[in-house]
């Protein structure tokens, strides 16, 4: 039965593939048919579960670790109909969408975190239903159509993505959160899986190539700290912080090296919006982007870094669970969740969250 399902969703996104090359459909084109195919395929008690207004509240509430972990910081459930309660054709559906919103990369990428999740189940033995692939809850904001303001969000351990599309665009994809836990699998039949290995190497290259004196405006901390430092809070705020080594004193090498570790937050995205991601990080001037690391410069020490602008911040931490868990996100200062785009309209600024920076256990 697993390997029907999964052949149907691979033959779902083949099809929207071959439907944009023999149509020149657009990635909000594929949203948008994806999104109200699924919503289509749901029961009345799914789509209340599933379908809300765009200026709801829980559209800027988000977090990246178990659900159990969710309820117990929130007092609240996730929204969204989750994999688990969704029919084997749904689930294929939402994984359409899914498929539609991001790259290949991004879509493997998502698909094989989500995995880890059996892997954590046997190793943790765990029979209460904390460890389950199928928790991930899928919510869709307004009404998808071509030319009006819609959003959907993916959601569950580890995985946080959302999308926003203004009329008829895709404005924004920010807050995006992927992590990994284990970072890498250590040991039995997946020996080896890093799905967010390439987010730690290029910025190790970096690291490892700057001179003494360059390290040391680089490195911002002994210790790598317990979390990504803006964790789930509704906006990302970073308050006397270190900015650490600015991109106007790397050589011109180096600075492609930056480049390449930005582009790996990059690369999950539809093509054409990778490339808008990747030209802020490029016209940002030099003396205005910044690299910090913190902790360890060899692998497996516990290690953290960010890539900071005046508008966008990527993180990246690995130190919990003997520095063998992920945690990876790219923000928008002003534009999570598309709120500077949508403000006008339905003031998502009067309904923002301030959530706390506790460390909830994942």
């Amino acid at each position: 039965m697993r390997r029907a399902v999964c052949f149907r969703a691979a033959a779902l996104t083949l099809g929207l593939g071959l439907a944009a090359i023999a149509y020149h459909a657009t990635t909000e084109d594929l949203m948008v048919s994806a999104a109200k195919a699924w919503l289509a395929s749901l029961n009345s008690n799914q789509i209340a579960s599933a379908k809300f207004k765009l200026d709801n509240p829980d559209y800027e509430r988000w977090h990246y670790v178990p659900d159990n972990s969710f309820v117990g910081q929130r007092g609240y459930g996730r929204n969204g109909v989750t994999y688990k309660d969704m029919s084997p054709e749904q689930r294929s559906l939402a994984d359409a969408l899914l498929a539609a919103s991001l790259s290949r990369a991004g879509f493997v990428s998502v698909k094989t975190i989500m995995s880890l999740e059996e892997v954590l189940r046997i190793r943790e033995n765990d029979n209460t239903g904390r460890r389950d692939v199928n928790i991930y809850h899928v919510s869709v904001f307004g009404e998808p159509s071509k030319d009006g303001n819609w959003a959907w969000r993916f959601e569950g351990h580890h995985v946080s993505l959302h999308f926003l599309m203004q009329d008829g665009k895709l404005v924004s994809t920010a807050p995006e959160f992927l992590g990994a836990n284990p970072h890498v699998v250590k040991d039995g039949p997946r020996k080896g899986v890093r799905p967010l290995g390439a987010r730690e190497d290029t910025a190790r290259k970096l690291m490892t190539s700057l001179g003494d004196a360059l390290k040391k405006k680089a490195l911002v901390a002994e210790k790598a700290y317990r979390d990504i430092l803006t964790t789930a809070d509704t906006r990302a705020e970073l308050e006397n912080e270190p900015q650490g080594l600015a991109a106007s004193e790397l050589s011109q090498e180096q600075y492609e090296m930056l480049l390449a570790t930005a582009d790996q937050y990059a690369v999950s995205l539809p093509a054409e919006q990778a490339e808008a991601r990747m030209k802020r990080v490029r016209e940002t001037p030099r003396d205005q982007l910044f690299f910090a690391w913190a902790g360890s410069i060899e692998p497996g020490g516990g290690d953290y870094y960010r890539i900071q602008s005046p508008e966008f911040l990527i993180e990246y931490d690995n130190v919990q669970n003997g520095n063998n868990h992920s945690h990876t996100v790219w923000r928008e200062f002003k534009g999570d969740f598309g709120r500077d785009l949508l403000a006008a309209h339905y003031q998502l600024d009067d309904h923002g969250l301030s959530l706390d920076r506790s460390v909830a256990a994942d």
